[in-house]
């Protein structure tokens, strides 16, 4: 059965009230405010918006105190930054670089532009590439797949370049597309020149952005992220090991990767799954492996300690159906364009209360996915969440008659 809020005579919409009780018991919609004129931007729950944190959440203790220059730990499913410092400061990414050469990689998979088992004859340029290497050899053959153990485990300078040129045919492309890639996904703070991370002016990036391309990959490509959570890899006779010390300390740790030169100094992203809520944690410029270690194992507890994530709303559940003027259906169905996840204080979720604000006219016609007003999540009476509202389906312009008709009844409204 469903509610409907007839004492607003201003506005006409109807609250599915099997969301009262069932949605997973989140959610206590006590509230459905419709603030007019519809003035507030349409927002979304993204990283970027700002920490929850300590001072927007009651019931979270302060983040611990990290010695760390730049760093950020979000909660995936939402994309809630929990805490935050210097998130957009640009550093150099060292080897967090192959994050992307190995998105880029698995996206050309996953389009069926290469496949894990061609191979590839090693150029000498791949070859005499320094720093951490797979070993891989000049003019001899190797595959996609051992070429990816050996960016994602090895962290292979010489598997990087070998893999970009079987891509792209040269490096310099192959950047353009990470360039491309970075673009789409809006890391607004970071350039690519190469797939190593060696030292360059025109390669930089963010623990934000790189907190945001990790995230990227474990929802694009779960089954080559399964990839980063590989203790050990051995290419030609060689056995080296995953350098993401976090894999053995945690057994929630699955991902992502480390990076170090002189200049990046001691840098990590790490993910962590704890039933159904996952973190990611970049932390770059640590002194040492241990403190890079260290600090994000404290990111990662302080994340789960103290933050729950619960999903509220699926794609294409109707939350409200609100009045359509001029239509070809006198009501439309209001939802969400993706699966929605709030963050919230761990154990407050019956305290969340939900708002709605919509515009208090809608005309015909109404394209599905079109956004119609803003859901807001709120802990007491601060904004922890927003999200968009869009029609769950279309609604076309109804006859001359009902336009006619409307049109005449608006007016007396």
């Amino acid at each position: 059965m469903n509610t409907t809020l007839s004492s607003i005579d201003w506005v006409h919409i109807t609250c599915n009230s099997k969301h009262d009780s069932d949605i997973l018991d989140v959610i206590n919609p006590r509230k459905i405010v419709l603030k007019l004129p519809f003035l507030i931007g349409v927002i979304g729950t993204l990283i970027g918006s700002g920490a929850l944190g300590a001072d927007l959440l009651p019931g979270v203790p302060a983040a611990p105190k990290l010695d760390i220059p730049s760093f950020i730990l979000i909660d995936f499913n939402s994309g809630a930054v929990l805490t935050e410092h210097n998130p957009h400061k640009r550093v150099e990414p060292a080897s967090l670089v192959k994050i992307m050469t190995s998105y880029v990689a698995a996206d050309a998979l996953a389009s069926g532009a290469i496949d894990l088992n061609d191979t590839t004859l090693v150029s000498e340029k791949a070859w005499r590439m320094g720093g951490s290497r797979m070993f891989i050899e000049v003019n001899k053959r190797v595959s996609v797949d051992e070429l990816l153990q050996g960016v994602i485990i090895q962290s292979g300078n010489d598997a990087s370049v070998a893999l970009a040129e079987y891509i792209s045919g040269t490096e310099e492309v192959f950047a353009a597309i990470m360039n491309q890639q970075a673009k789409r996904l809006q890391m607004e703070n970071s350039s690519f020149s190469n797939s190593t991370g060696l030292p360059d002016p025109d390669t930089y990036s963010t623990a934000h952005d790189l907190a945001l391309l990790s995230s990227a990959f474990i929802r694009d490509f779960p089954d080559i992220y399964k990839r980063f959570s590989e203790p050990e890899y051995t290419y030609n006779g060689i056995r080296q090991y995953n350098r993401n010390r976090l894999l053995k300390r945690d057994s929630s740790v699955d991902g992502v990767k480390t990076g170090y030169t002189k200049a990046a100094k001691y840098c990590l992203v790490a993910s962590a799954l704890r039933g159904d809520m996952r973190l990611v944690a970049a932390v770059m410029g640590g002194t040492s492996d241990r403190e890079r270690t260290e600090a994000s194992q404290t990111l990662i507890n302080y994340g789960f300690r103290f933050f729950e994530s619960r999903k509220v709303y699926g794609v294409g559940e109707e939350i409200a159906t609100a009045k359509v003027w001029k239509g070809e259906a006198p009501e439309i169905s209001l939802g969400v364009a993706s699966d929605l996840y709030v963050s919230m204080p761990r154990g407050k979720h019956n305290e969340i209360e939900a708002e709605i604000e919509i515009p208090k006219t809608i005309e015909a016609p109404v394209a599905s996915g079109q956004a119609i007003g803003v859901l807001h999540f709120k802990l007491e009476e601060r904004v922890i969440a927003s999200a968009k509202l869009v029609a769950n389906r279309a609604v076309g312009e109804g006859s001359i008659f009902t336009r006619a008709l409307d049109d005449v009844l608006m007016r007396l409204k």
